[in-house]
């Protein structure tokens, strides 16, 4: 099944991700992106001065306002 790297913050979403049979790791800093498929972001320090700089190839999912079932749904769209 596909690795998925979810930032601390976000346990329900992590939790609904294994109960759907994905290798969810916790996402603390760059390398943790390493041999990922998708990552989910809280997006609370997204971009704040207007740069951004890409750590990863992969989908990333802002799970900001979203649901832990949304995500979910974003996760498997993306991976399909």
């Amino acid at each position: 099944m596909s690795k998925i790297a979810v930032e601390e913050s976000l346990s329900d979403i992590s939790s609904a991700l294994q109960q759907k049979g994905y290798d969810v790791i916790t996402l603390k800093n760059e390398q943790d992106v390493q041999g990922c498929d998708c990552c989910v972001i809280s997006g609370q320090d997204k971009n704040v001065m207007g740069m951004a700089d890409a750590s990863t190839q992969q989908s990333v999912i802002n799970a900001d306002g979203s649901t832990a079932e949304e995500v979910c749904q974003q996760v498997e769209q993306r991976l399909r």
